[in-house]
């Protein structure tokens, strides 16, 4: 009875805004939601995310959170949430290109013979590990892992205009860079611009 007590002592104040409340249930939980995360993801760094977003929504929902409702299984929900929205996010990704490319792959033999849509996808790889290091970060993170730029902002401690610009910038780069290589861009726009 005394951990229900002490989590409902915590949300207590958390609803009242009291950082030292916050801090003492991340201490409490943040490892056993690592653990979760890397259970699921394999990745230390996406795990690492995962936990960051939990509790950030957790601060940003703290005046609705209900203390007597279990907080442990709150959390674990939430994370869950997340990691589901994360594969399904990938899973729509890889679905869409196969798609595509099994659609365009029996359009024409003509396009086929013309474009190795492979290769542009092995491309696009290539001129992304051309952008500069922060760059390249933040366009990764939005446009492989799905993260709006909000979370980027936050996560890379950057405004969100500078977020904004370096994806912006690096779309423009990976376009001029795929002209000057006569490929087609058809691919690269249904991948970069959902």
């Amino acid at each position: 009875m005394e951990k229900i007590s002490t989590d409902i002592e915590l949300v207590s104040k958390l609803q009242l805004g009291d950082v030292e409340a916050f801090d003492q249930i991340y201490k409490k939980y943040s490892t056993r939601l690592y653990a979760f995360g890397m259970k699921y993801f394999k990745s230390e760094a996406e795990a690492e995310e995962m936990v960051q977003s939990v509790f950030l929504k957790v601060w940003e929902t703290r005046t609705n959170l209900k203390k007597e409702l279990s907080f442990n299984s709150y959390l674990f929900t939430i994370a869950y949430n997340d990691i589901c929205k994360i594969f399904r996010k990938r899973n729509y990704n890889n679905q869409f290109v196969s798609d595509y490319l099994h659609r365009n792959s029996e359009i024409s033999s003509e396009t086929e013979d013309s474009v190795d849509f492979r290769s542009v996808l092995s491309r696009v790889e290539q001129i992304i590990d051309i952008l500069p290091d922060k760059q390249k970060l933040v366009f990764r993170k939005s446009r492989f892992e799905g993260l709006s730029s909000r979370e980027i902002a936050d996560e890379l401690k950057l405004s969100v205009g500078s977020v904004d610009n370096y994806i912006s910038d690096a779309l423009k780069f990976l376009k001029s860079n795929l002209k000057k290589d006569d490929l087609h861009l058809m691919l690269f726009v249904f991948l970069f611009f959902l």
